[in-house]
This record gives structure tokens, C-alpha cells and sequence, in this order.
């Protein structure tokens, strides 16, 4: 390993060392984190309006303070975005991390030099956690390939820039710590077009035999990443053998003149992918990168149906989780390799936790991190310095395990995010269960399970996109395991299968291309690159699939 990895692995690895050693004051860390923010936020706009002034410990703080969802704070973000000073924080805003959600609305969530601090000292506690077991494994660590979108979406009415959460982490990195740490150069990064970006980060990807790590937002983002591999490796092989990027790439001149800089021809290395080419068919990247150690992107929730098709590509290839993060907060740093759990992030934010017979209520009453208990579920509600003072983002996270007395988390499924014909609050992570059983060889592009448009007799509908050219040999078969599944997956389904309530479920298998039409339907409202879309597994909209070709109907 190069020396700068070095010494960046043995950092994050100091990070990691201390904030594990403060585990044990977790009570007292969270409560001077909560005293400090309210005496900084007290006199702006916000903080008048929230009368923090008035509050002097935390039982008032959570008796005085309404827990609001993201409506009730839009209003003062808008000021801020319209260039305002000292609305939501007594420092200058920097950048707006846009988020869509699952919902397609945009949200603008202000970014201080604290808050993008906070984010960057979560991640270097998680990657110091990987860098650890890694070395314990005896795997290597070197450069990490990713090919998110750097470039702001655009700038506020206050002429501050806007994009995604991870674009601005980026951008926020120091040259020469980006420069150590990715294999390509920082404009490879700014190429708009998702193919193309795809392309040109994987063209400088593979001229390193030695790569590490390979990062994505999400694993649909990974197995897209992989197509694109499948794809282009001829081209890509001829590209490196020439020094060169293809004309048929999409990119703008000034763009590519400044990419071309940084390639020189290598043929043995194109001729050594040629060889893999010939010898598999197809390159991927267990072949290309035969020293992986393990690859980032996001556990929990709807995950684990796509790990199902990882080991295709990637072989045993740990994954890591890196960080539970949203645009709003940074939430908890993963601790383990091949393992759900974040370590809630006790240090960057305060947070309070609402347990289920509390859900329905307006103020409900609320636990404290040392008060949950290991296999429960609860709502989280999040104060930090991005102007959240008991924000609730809606997410239902299970306390899988408790670390020095701090809870270690997993994302569940979005709160209001079910599906339910008769009561029986069907979840994401309900469905995404059972397909996942499902999977096995079968090669599912992507599937969301829709409500019969018939309310007198409800029934489930599985919409499913099968690879091209896949046949589904027993549809009927198909369905009723599914169906099975899915009562193991959710008790009050099964209660009312059996009693009739529901009826059989429906299987509609989706043209080719369906989900990526899906897609782009969300791109129109507002959302600028696919890579963002988030589609849920479940929808309660029966028109969802409108305009969507079903070439088989099974019932």
C-alpha cells in the first residue's frame, strides 16, 4: 500500500480508537452535545421561533419542542436558500444537500462547515472500522473506485449550490486526500451523463489491477455499475490499450481534452483483460480485481434482495455498510464487515427514539439511546446542526445489538411507507424478505408489489422485471411461494389470507426496461440523475404501473 493510504488508514483508524473509547460516557456526550447546540441556535430566526432560550435542560427541551416532519421546517430553510443569514444557523450556509426521498419531492437541507465536519468524522469512524477487520483478515487496502456525480444540480434564489449528499461530501475533500484515495481524476467525476460517468471512472478503474474497494450509494447502483462493466469491456480493453477514450462517449470537448491528460497507453494490461475477456466471456469485477477487500454501500431496508445477485459479480467479497446516512443526518458508522449495524453516531447528533405504541401520537413520549432494548423497533427523531431540533424523518430502525451500552442500528422501512389492504401493514422490508427468498438463481432485474385496483375483493400484485431473455417456468408455482413468503414475513397478511380478507395475490411480468421507464418518469420531477432515483418495493398508488407494458398476467 502506498504511504498517503497509509497514513489515511492509520487515521481513520485513530478516529475509530477514540470514539470507541468514549462509548461508555455515551448519557453525557449526548447530553453536552444538546446543551451546547441550544445555546449556539438559541438567537437565530428558528431558534426564536422554538423559544430555545427558554429551555434549560432536556426534559423541557422534549415537553416545549414539537416534533415536526420536514414540512415544518421547510418554510425557514427557503430563507435561507434565498440567502438569508442567521435563519436555521449562526453560520453561513455553504451548500443545500437536495434529497427526493421516496416521494419525489425536493428537500433542501442546509449545509454549515460543521455540519459537512460531522459527516466526514462519521465516515472516518466507519472506514476505520473496515480498515480493521480488513488488515485483521490479512486483506489489503488501497484505492477505492465510485462513480457518483460531483457536479452542483444548481444554485438557490441566494446563489448558494445545491446537489446530493454524497456529491457535496466529495466536493468538500481535499485534492490531494481525493487524489490518494481514488483512482481517477476529479473531473472524471464531474461527467453529467450517468453512462458516460460510468464509463470513464471504470475506464480509469481498470487500469489499477490493485484496487480495493468499490463504493456505491445503493446496491441497485452497484449491479448497474457491474452492467456497465458486462457492457463496455471490449471497448474499455481497446481504450486502455490506446491511452484513449472512445468518441463515442458522450462528453464535452473542454471535458474530455482535460480527461485525455491523464491516460497513456497500456497495452499489457489491456492484453491481460483481453485475456479474461476470452477466458469468462464477459469481464467482471472479481476477474478484473482479483485483490478486492471488500465493497461499500448501504445495508438495511430493501438490501438484501439485491445481495442476492453480488456474488456474481464480486464472488465472497465482504460488504461493508460505511454509514447510515439520509440527506438530513448522519445517523450511525457500521462497525462490522458482512454485517448489519450501524453504531449510532452519538457524537454529531442528538438523538431521541419513539417506540411503536407512540407512532399514532402528536407529542410522543421518547427513549434515550441507553433505554432501548436489543430486537426492538422504533422512529427516530434527530436535533443537529443542520437546524433539526427533534426532527422526525420518518425512518423505523431496529436496535439489532448494543456496543458498550450504545445502540448498534439497522434501517428497516420508511414509516408511512406500507401497504395495506385491510389493516395489515404490509413493510418494504416485509416484501423485500420474501423475495429475497425467492431470488435464488433467477435472475430478477427489480420488482414492487401494488394493490388490486378491485377494493370489494384486495388482492397483492407482484409487478417483475426478469432479466432479457429469462424465462419464468412455473408462474403459478412462482406465485404461490411468494404468497407463502410472504405470510412468513408479516403475521397480520397471513391472518388475513387465511380468513379470506385478501385474496390470492397477481403476478404481472413487466417488459424489458420497465423499472428503468419508472425511472425516468421520476427524473422529470426534479430529480437529475438516475443514480438518485429511489423506487420503492411497495406502492399504495394502483396507478403506478400506467403506460408500463405487462406481457404475462398470472393469477
Amino acid at each position: 500500500m502506498h504511504l498517503s493510504l497509509t497514513v489515511f488508514a492509520m487515521a481513520a483508524q485513530w478516529q475509530q480508537r477514540a470514539f470507541t473509547r468514549q462509548l461508555p460516557q455515551a448519557q453525557a456526550i449526548q447530553a453536552r452535545f444538546l446543551q451546547k447546540l441550544l445555546k449556539e441556535q438559541q438567537d437565530t430566526v428558528l431558534g426564536k421561533a422554538l423559544k430555545l432560550d427558554r429551555i434549560s435542560n432536556l426534559e423541557e427541551f422534549r415537553q416545549r419542542v414539537p416534533c415536526w416532519r420536514y414540512d415544518g421546517y421547510s418554510p425557514y430553510f427557503e430563507r435561507a436558500a434565498a440567502g438569508e443569514t442567521n435563519v436555521v444557523s449562526p453560520f453561513p450556509v455553504q451548500d443545500f444537500n437536495m434529497s427526493s426521498g421516496s416521494t419525489g419531492s425536493r428537500k433542501l437541507i442546509p449545509i454549515t462547515k460543521r455540519v459537512q465536519q460531522t459527516r466526514s468524522y462519521a465516515n472516518q469512524v466507519a472506514m476505520g472500522y473496515a480498515f480493521e477487520q480488513a488488515q485483521a483478515q490479512g486483506r489489503g487496502l488501497g484505492q477505492l473506485l465510485l462513480t457518483t456525480l460531483i457536479t452542483p444540480l444548481g444554485q438557490t434564489e441566494g446563489g448558494i449550490t445545491y446537489g446530493h449528499v454524497s456529491g457535496n461530501q466529495i466536493r468538500s475533500t481535499h485534492p490531494w486526500v481525493f487524489k490518494q484515495l481514488f483512482p481517477q481524476p476529479y473531473d472524471a467525476m464531474r461527467v453529467s451523463d450517468t453512462a458516460a460517468r460510468n464509463y470513464v471512472c471504470l475506464l480509469f478503474g481498470l487500469r489499477q489491477e490493485n484496487l480495493t474497494s468499490i463504493a456505491a450509494n445503493f446496491p441497485l447502483i452497484m449491479l448497474q455499475f457491474c452492467s456497465y462493466l458486462e457492457r463496455f469491456g471490449p471497448a474499455l480493453i481497446d481504450d486502455i490499450g490506446r491511452g484513449d477514450i472512445s468518441q463515442d462517449i458522450l462528453l464535452e470537448p473542454e471535458l474530455r481534452q482535460t480527461l485525455q491528460k491523464h491516460l497513456s497507453p497500456q497495452p499489457q494490461r489491456a492484453k491481460q483483460l483481453q485475456t479474461l475477456l476470452k477466458q469468462h466471456g464477459c469481464l467482471l469485477p472479481r476477474y478484473v480485481w482479483p485483490n478486492l477487500s471488500f465493497l461499500v454501500t448501504a445495508r438495511g431496508g430493501p438490501s438484501d434482495f439485491y445481495f442476492e445477485r453480488f456474488d456474481k459479480y464480486f464472488g465472497k467479497t465482504p460488504i461493508f455498510g460505511g454509514t447510515y446516512a439520509a440527506s438530513e443526518a448522519t445517523f450511525g458508522s457500521y462497525c462490522r464487515l458482512d454485517a448489519d449495524g450501524a453504531i449510532l453516531a452519538i457524537k454529531t447528533n442528538f438523538f431521541e427514539f419513539v417506540p411503536p405504541d407512540q407512532w399514532e401520537k402528536s407529542n410522543p413520549q421518547t427513549l434515550l439511546p441507553h433505554q432501548l432494548e436489543v430486537g426492538e423497533y422504533y422512529r427516530v427523531l434527530v436535533t443537529n446542526y443542520s437546524g433539526f431540533c427533534r426532527y422526525d424523518i420518518g425512518d423505523v430502525l431496529q436496535v439489532v445489538d448494543m456496543y458498550q451500552g450504545v445502540p448498534v442500528i439497522v434501517f428497516r422501512y420508511r414509516q408511512g411507507g406500507v401497504l395495506s389492504a385491510i389493516s395489515e401493514k404490509t413493510t418494504e422490508y416485509h416484501v423485500t424478505q420474501a423475495m429475497a427468498a425467492l431470488q435464488g438463481n433467477l435472475p430478477i432485474e427489480d420488482f414492487c408489489v401494488t394493490l388490486s385496483k378491485s377494493l370489494i375483493d384486495p388482492y397483492y400484485v407482484l409487478n417483475m422485471e426478469l432479466a432479457e431473455a429469462t424465462k419464468l417456468a412455473e408462474p403459478q408455482q412462482f406465485l404461490r411461494t411468494f404468497d407463502r413468503h410472504m405470510q412468513r414475513a408479516n403475521e397480520s397478511y397471513a391472518l388475513k389470507r387465511k380468513k379470506n380478507d385478501i385474496t390470492s395475490p397477481q403476478l404481472n411480468l413487466l417488459a424489458a426496461g420497465s423499472f428503468k421507464q419508472l425511472r425516468q418518469q421520476r427524473l422529470k420531477s426534479g430529480v437529475s440523475d438516475d443514480a438518485q432515483v429511489k423506487l420503492s418495493h411497495i406502492s399504495s398508488d394502483r396507478t403506478l404501473l400506467d403506460g408500463i407494458t405487462i406481457i404475462q398476467q398470472i393469477r
